[in-house]
């Protein structure tokens, strides 16, 4: 069985299928899924997952109080977006890595991987 958990936060439907796909072949199961800000932090307060990975901007409401919330519990996070990116990770943020979607895999998994390294350390 797996091993590694995550939690996504990810409005779109198409992309959650995609992860899913993806992250089976890696050995990592989704845990937690939220399409909307208040089902992320629901999920964020009391979730158990090893990392997460945040779309920025889910359904025009940006989730970085979900990020502040995983920050207090120590775990890793990554963020997603579809957007250019400017000025709109707030500056507490600026460390975590950030994947543009589409997706390149290679790229992803290289992340994630990377988050579950840290996850581990702490």
């Amino acid at each position: 069985m797996f091993e590694r958990r995550a939690m996504v936060a990810e409005d779109s439907l198409l992309i959650l299928v995609a992860l899913e796909i993806l992250f089976e072949q890696h050995g990592i199961a989704i845990v937690g899924q939220a399409s909307t800000v208040a089902e992320a932090h629901a999920l964020a307060e009391t979730g158990n997952f090893d990392i997460a990975i945040l779309d920025i901007n889910l359904h025009d409401e940006m989730v970085f109080p979900v990020a502040d919330l995983l920050h207090q519990r120590g775990i890793p996070t990554l963020f997603t977006t579809g957007y250019a990116l400017s000025e709109m990770v707030p500056a507490r943020f600026a460390h975590l890595p950030i994947v543009r979607k589409p997706y390149d895999a290679d790229a992803l998994m290289e992340l994630v991987e990377q988050a579950f390294i840290r996850a581990r350390q702490q």
